[in-house]
C-alpha cells in the first residue's frame, strides 16, 4: 500500500513537471520565461528631455519582465550616433528594433540592413519615413494631441460664444518630426476658423509650420523665437494665448514671456499649452504659469510595444486600430494609436498623483 502511495506521488510530480514545461513553451508559464535568450533593441533619441528618458526606461522594464534580453541606447539628438547605435543592435544579433527616430526621414539606409538581417523595426511614437522596412508603428493619437490644445485655447477664451478678439502665436516642433503634422494640424483645424472670424489675431503673422517650428524642440530656440516675436510686435499689446506643440517649446516661451513682464499682477500669463506632462511643466501648471499640458502615458504606451514585440517573434499579428492615416511615403504602416488626454490644474492629481505616475513629492521638489 505504501509502494503504491509512492508511485502515485512519483507520476503526479511527474505529470506536473511535464505540465509546467508544456507551459513554459507556450508562453503560458511566467513572463519572465517568455523572451529568454532573445536580445531587442531600443534606440531612444536623447536623454535630455524628461519623457525620452522615461520612454526608455518603460520599455526596458516591461521587456526585461517578459525575459528579453534589452539593448536600450540613446543616441543624444545625433542622427549619426543613432544610425551607429542601430547598425551595432542588428550586428549584436537583435531580433527586434524599436526606434523613436530623431529625423524620421533619416534612417532609410540603415534600416534596410535591418531588413535584411530579418530584424524587425517598430517605430516609436515617432513615424520613420521612406522605407519599406518600418514593420508596425506605436504612437498615441498625434492629430487629437493638436485638436486638444486648440480646443483648450478655444474653450479658455470662450471662442465658440463670440468672444474676442484674441492675441495668439504658434509655436511648433521641427520640421524632420513627421509628428508635427499632425499635431499642427489638429490644433489649426480648431483653431483656423476662428482666426478667419477674426476672433483669434496672430500679430506676428507667423502662421506655417515652416515659421513656426523649433528646431530639436529646443527650449533655448523656442524662447530666442518668442523673445523676438514679443519685442516686434508686442510692445504695446499683449499676448492671449500660445499654441505650444510640447512642453520644452511651452518652457521656453514661458521664459520669453516672464521676460517681458508677464507672469506678474499687472500682466498676467496667457493660456499656455503644451504636451508630455513633463515634471517642470506640470509644477508650472500648479504654479499657474502654463495652463495645460496632453498627457500621454507613456506606460501603456510600452504596454503596447512589448505586446508587437511578442506578436512579431512569434511570427503573429500585431494588434493594430489604424491602417490608412500613417503613410511614410512609401507605404501605410500599420498603427496602434493610443488616446490621449489633457491634464491642467482641475485633474493633474487624479491623472497624474492617483495613477502613480508621480507623487506628491516629486511635484513638491
Amino acid at each position: 500500500m505504501r509502494m503504491k502511495k509512492l508511485l502515485a506521488c512519483g507520476l503526479a510530480l511527474v505529470t506536473a513537471a511535464f505540465f509546467a514545461g508544456c507551459g513554459s513553451s507556450n508562453g503560458s508559464s511566467g513572463a519572465s520565461d517568455a523572451g529568454k535568450g532573445i536580445k531587442v533593441g531600443v534606440s531612444m533619441p536623447t536623454k535630455s528631455l524628461q519623457r525620452w528618458n522615461q520612454d526608455g526606461a518603460n520599455m526596458e522594464k516591461k521587456l526585461r519582465e517578459k525575459g528579453y534580453d534589452v539593448d536600450l541606447q540613446f543616441a543624444e539628438n545625433k542622427v549619426e550616433t543613432q544610425v551607429s547605435q542601430i547598425e551595432n543592435m542588428i550586428t549584436k544579433g537583435c531580433k527586434v528594433v524599436v526606434v523613436g527616430s530623431i529625423d524620421g526621414s533619416a534612417l532609410s539606409s540603415v534600416l534596410n540592413e535591418a531588413k535584411d538581417a530579418g530584424v524587425a523595426v517598430i517605430a516609436y511614437d515617432r513615424l520613420i519615413m521612406n522605407t519599406d522596412a518600418v514593420n508596425y508603428y506605436a504612437t498615441f493619437d498625434n492629430y487629437l494631441v493638436g485638436k486638444i490644445q486648440g480646443q483648450y485655447i478655444a474653450d479658455k477664451l470662450g471662442l465658440a460664444e463670440g468672444k474676442g478678439p484674441f492675441n495668439l502665436e504658434i509655436s511648433t516642433g521641427p520640421m524632420d518630426d513627421n509628428n508635427v503634422n499632425f499635431f499642427f494640424g489638429g490644433a489649426m483645424d480648431v483653431l483656423k476658423p476662428y482666426i478667419e472670424k477674426g476672433q483669434l489675431v496672430v500679430r506676428s503673422g507667423q502662421m506655417t509650420r515652416e515659421q513656426c517650428a523649433t528646431p530639436n524642440w529646443d527650449e533655448a530656440k523656442a524662447q530666442e523665437r518668442m523673445d523676438n516675436i514679443l519685442t516686434t510686435y508686442y510692445t504695446g499689446a499683449n499676448v492671449d494665448a500660445v499654441l505650444c506643440s510640447n512642453d520644452s517649446v511651452s518652457l521656453g516661451v514661458q521664459s520669453a514671456l516672464k521676460s517681458a513682464g508677464y507672469n506678474t499682477a499687472s500682466k498676467k500669463m496667457p493660456v499656455i499649452t503644451g504636451q508630455d506632462a513633463n515634471l517642470p511643466n506640470v509644477k508650472a501648471i500648479i504654479a499657474g504659469e502654463q495652463s495645460m499640458s496632453v498627457f500621454k502615458d507613456t506606460r501603456a504606451l510600452a504596454d503596447e510595444v512589448v505586446k508587437m514585440v511578442e506578436a512579431v517573434l512569434n511570427k503573429q499579428e500585431p494588434e493594430v486600430n489604424n491602417t490608412k492615416d500613417y503613410d511614410n511615403g512609401v507605404k501605410i504602416v500599420p498603427s496602434y494609436l493610443l488616446e490621449p488626454k489633457f491634464v491642467d490644474a482641475s485633474n493633474y492629481k487624479a491623472l497624474l498623483i492617483d495613477s502613480g505616475y508621480y507623487t506628491e513629492a516629486e511635484l513638491q521638489k
